[in-house]
């Protein structure tokens, strides 16, 4: 029995040593440079409801197609969205905001105070 295994390995291995001929891409010799972040969209929210994109008014219905141009043109290097809202402003204008920042797929975004 140890004989036959023997010789079926022998038979065996040589068959295991071919080589697949395979077209792989080149691999590129220069370092890829990092693109530098992208400055963030500072979003401002004051108590009157008043919506500030970088300190310019913004009324809040412009905000979601404002915020999807940006990303777009970002591609994979997306701006942070950071937001500054103030205490006494409504629930529901914030509420608004962070919305339109999620149906324009932004992917990070940050509060400041």
């Amino acid at each position: 029995m140890m004989l036959v295994l023997l010789i079926i390995f022998i038979v065996t291995a040589p068959m295991l040593t071919r080589t697949i001929a395979m077209d792989l891409p080149q691999r590129d010799s220069r370092p890829t440079r990092p693109l530098p972040p992208p400055e963030p969209i500072e979003l401002r929210l004051d108590a009157s409801g008043q919506l500030f994109w970088n300190a310019i008014p913004l009324p809040l219905r412009e905000l979601q197609p404002r915020l999807q141009e940006a990303m777009a043109q970002a591609g994979n290097n997306a701006p942070d969205v950071r937001i500054d809202a103030s205490p006494d402003a409504d629930y529901d204008a914030m509420a608004k905001v962070l919305a339109a920042a999620k149906n324009a797929d932004v992917q990070r975004i940050g509060f400041v105070q």
